[in-house]
């Protein structure tokens, strides 16, 4: 069984959980020895654990060899520019702030001596992202012709219009991921153009899986998906331990506690500044991580210094892979007051850590895990309870400590890989 696979990011070359979640999904999948998987992303740089999957960047591909046409590849029409925070979980409202540069913007005529031989491809979210889309669709469709598979299966709304320019060509079954919506992103504010490419991907998909029963019901409810077209299939965890880490290893005196994520809307970083004053008016000795960039970044710093509490705080930036594991390895405590969170490996990664975990019930991950303390992401004063009672009880925090460890450790991406090879065989079949 072929598998030809859509995504945007892949390890080590990621900015959040979308290329966590393929990377998982793909090195569980290729376990099995009748799944062989192509996965294609806009941009190879050479140096991404590949594993037993083949890996194709879409920037690789001779454009003059293939004969795409150029006209195909930066159409003539109105685009938006989007600003660089934008990705697959972090709000688009970014596309709102519209640049007209493109709007009257002609395609020259061109010999194919003049074509470039490879399309440059950011491989990431920056203001041309939709550009990038469309191209990454159309020479998806090429890379489609030359390799073959069974199913295709692609990763969230930027890779749906590739995803479905393979269908239409080869007639293959298409498998797509939803890993978070547009109502998650936006807070409900959605932007018509990512509505409309994930409403088409929908409706056009034989199968739709969602990381949670929460990013289901909103697929139905709010996209008027057929509930039988749909299925809920959990991401899984893996976490390294390796000791090969770049962060000094240094801990006091002071708890602390650890927010780990982007700093926007969607992950309620407010939230967490408003649970830190409330922690710090009972108890002097925690110090607060916020660990992870976004569009809120600067406003939470001014923030934090606006409520005077800006020498209990230590901002990070982006971490990732072994930096995480030991920021972890610091923190007394690890909070996620996501105000939509569609699954959420993070609270995962913590637990298996040895770190207890709070967790807003508006996340996927609520749905099955037991031994997290879980609180609505409005309710400041239940979540600094929360954290008061773990740093102040030792028998709580060793109980939550011992429980969630072995909790998550039964969490695989292999338990995934063998729902999705389900899946796949069904598409075939029918």
């Amino acid at each position: 069984m072929k598998v030809l696979m859509f995504g945007w990011e892949f390890p080590p070359n990621i900015s959040g959980g979308l290329g966590t979640a393929c990377y998982g999904i793909t090195k569980s999948l290729a376990d099995f020895p009748d799944v062989g998987i192509t996965f294609v992303i806009p941009k190879a740089q050479g140096n991404e654990t590949k594993n037993k999957i083949k890996l194709i960047g879409a920037n690789q591909i001779d454009l003059i060899k293939s004969k795409i046409r150029k006209e195909r590849l930066t159409l003539p029409v109105e685009c938006y520019s989007v600003e660089s925070q934008i990705v697959p979980y972090v709000s688009p409202a970014s596309f709102e702030k519209r640049s007209q540069y493109q709007s009257n913007r002609s395609i020259p005529e061109s010999s194919p001596e003049q074509l470039p031989q490879n399309m440059a491809f950011s491989g990431g979210y920056g203001r041309n992202l939709l550009d990038e889309i469309q191209n990454f669709s159309v020479i998806s469709e090429y890379i489609s012709t030359q390799t073959d598979f069974d199913v295709i299966h692609a990763h969230d709304w930027l890779t749906f219009p590739a995803g479905i320019a393979a269908k239409k060509l080869s007639g293959k079954p298409l498998v797509i991921h939803i890993h978070a919506t547009d109502f998650d992103r936006s807070g409900g504010k959605i932007n018509p153009r990512v509505f409309n490419i994930e409403k088409e991907g929908m409706d056009l998909a034989d199968k739709i899986v969602c990381v949670s029963n929460r990013t289901r019901q909103m697929v139905i409810d709010n996209y008027h998906i057929d509930p039988e077209k749909t299925t809920t299939v959990y991401n899984g965890v893996e976490f390294s331990n390796s000791q090969k880490l770049t962060l000094p290893l240094q801990k006091n005196s002071d708890k602390i506690v650890t927010f780990l994520g982007r700093i926007t809307l969607q992950k309620g970083p407010g939230y967490f500044i408003q649970v830190a004053k409330l922690v710090l008016s009972r108890m002097k000795n925690v110090r607060f991580i916020m660990a992870g960039n976004g569009d809120l970044y600067g406003d939470i710093i001014r923030k934090v210094a606006a409520e005077k509490i800006g020498d209990r705080f230590l901002f990070t930036g982006f971490l990732e892979g072994d930096d995480v594991c030991r920021m972890l390895k610091l923190s007394d405590v690890f909070v996620m007051p996501s105000v939509s969170e569609p699954f959420g490996i993070c609270p995962l990664e913590a637990m298996q850590s040895g770190v207890p975990a709070i967790i807003s019930k508006q996340s996927g991950v609520s749905e099955i895990v037991k031994h997290a303390i879980k609180v609505d992401f409005w309710d400041v004063h239940a979540m600094a309870d929360a954290i008061h009672a773990l740093l102040t009880y030792p028998a709580m925090n060793h109980m939550m400590t011992t429980n969630a460890m072995n909790e998550s450790r039964e969490i695989k991406w292999e338990h995934t890989a063998q729902q999705l090879r389900r899946i796949y065989l069904e598409m075939i079949r029918a």
